[in-house]
């Protein structure tokens, strides 16, 4: 199942947006046009679905709010509103379901923030499974404290959606958080987003799981990274922490092993990347890929996502990927029609896809990167330099 379509109402620097989505899509925009914050929508969704320690009212408190969560723009309608369709494939005329959630302040007493809509669509039948608010919430307003989303004993007739959004997965692996974990210290985030715990991650997977996934890895690092030969899981025999180690081609035998804190920059990330995407097939939300990795390695990865998508062992898996990089998106396999443009206005950010003019250019043999990319620079960046 894949998302086939997104409306937003007052979410964060989007006043209103409606566009469709593809098994790939690109999300490309100047720097604070929101492409983290359009991809925190399904982060947001997955969190109010978790199965432990999720819900609504936490996953507004952990952004800060809902007034930080709420677009600046709205200035009398203060409702934020998501709406997501979801299909087995984008060509469907219709999608399979349709979910809506809005949420808002109270407006008085307490100030809670409360469900002011949810509804569950299910295709083949005329009538919403689920239409909120129901007359026993307007008469105990605390029921819309929480989404009939992430209650067991509601969902029942839609559980498929609450573990589609709970499976969705995130990983933007930061190396130093990795590399010096233990010297940094201090609280991982849930879900730890930024790749602190990854070793404990992958220590979790089964053995036989695991080595399969490290050798098909070990291959792929083998072809991108100089002297790189093997990739093996190891752990500390006191500690019992685990650690993953390289060998790189050495003079003298047994010379080459590396632990991670020895790795590049590069090697992390890619090593990281490779992971995530062999290990599973739910919505992989990929936030600037192309960050310390060498420009000839960025130009493959729509080609690797592609690759993935045709591997006949795993059920197709639909990638969101924010970027700016040039070389990601000079491949020429990238289908426009899964490219989304962020673009800055007077209400916000508007979101479109890429239009007929652009569209010509592309089917002429141009890029993405040469059509589409340089709509995203700032119109007086040549100034900078003169500061």
């Amino acid at each position: 199942m894949i998302v086939t379509h997104l409306a937003l109402k007052n979410w964060r620097n989007f006043r209103e947006i409606d566009v469709p989505l593809f098994d790939r899509t690109y999300l490309l925009g100047a720097n604070a046009t929101g492409k983290s914050n359009l991809l925190d929508v399904f982060r947001f969704l997955h969190d109010i679905s978790k199965p432990k320690g999720g819900g609504l009212q936490k996953a507004i408190a952990d952004r800060g709010g809902i007034q930080k969560l709420r677009c600046l723009h709205a200035r009398r309608d203060p409702e934020v509103r998501i709406e997501v369709h979801l299909a087995e494939n984008h060509g469907q005329r219709s999608p399979d379901w349709r979910y809506i959630l809005g949420f808002k302040l109270e407006g008085k007493g307490a100030q809670r923030t409360l469900v002011s809509m949810e509804q569950v669509w299910k295709k083949g039948k005329p009538d919403p499974v689920l239409d909120r608010p129901t007359s026993p919430d307007k008469e105990d307003p605390m029921r819309l404290t929480q989404t009939a989303l992430e209650q067991i004993q509601v969902n029942a007739e839609f559980r498929e959606l609450a573990t589609f959004f709970g499976q969705i997965t995130y990983l933007h692996l930061v190396p130093q958080l990795l590399k010096y974990g233990d010297q940094i210290g201090g609280q991982r985030l849930e879900d730890d987003p930024f790749g602190q715990g990854f070793l404990e991650r992958v220590a979790k997977t089964t053995k036989k799981i695991r080595d399969s996934r490290l050798n098909r890895i070990g291959k792929a690092l083998a072809l991108a990274v100089p002297q790189f030969r093997e990739l093996r899981f190891t752990q500390d025999k006191a500690s019992g922490r685990p650690h993953l180690e390289a060998m790189y081609t050495h003079h003298r035998p047994h010379a080459g092993w590396q632990r991670e804190e020895q790795f590049s920059d590069g090697t992390l990330r890619l090593l990281g990347l490779l992971w995530v995407l062999v290990e599973g097939d739910s919505l992989l939300l990929l936030e600037e890929p192309e960050l310390s990795l060498n420009d000839a390695i960025v130009r493959e990865i729509p080609r690797l996502l592609d690759r993935i998508q045709r591997d006949k062992k795993r059920r197709p898996r639909q990638v969101l990927i924010s970027t700016h990089s040039e070389a990601l998106l000079s491949n020429p396999g990238i289908d426009a029609r899964g490219v989304l443009l962020l673009e800055p206005d007077a209400e916000g950010t508007a979101v479109r896809t890429v239009d007929e003019t652009e569209s010509l250019s592309l089917r002429s043999g141009l890029s993405i990167a040469e059509v589409v990319l340089p709509k995203t620079h700032p119109k007086t960046v040549e100034q900078l330099a003169l500061w």
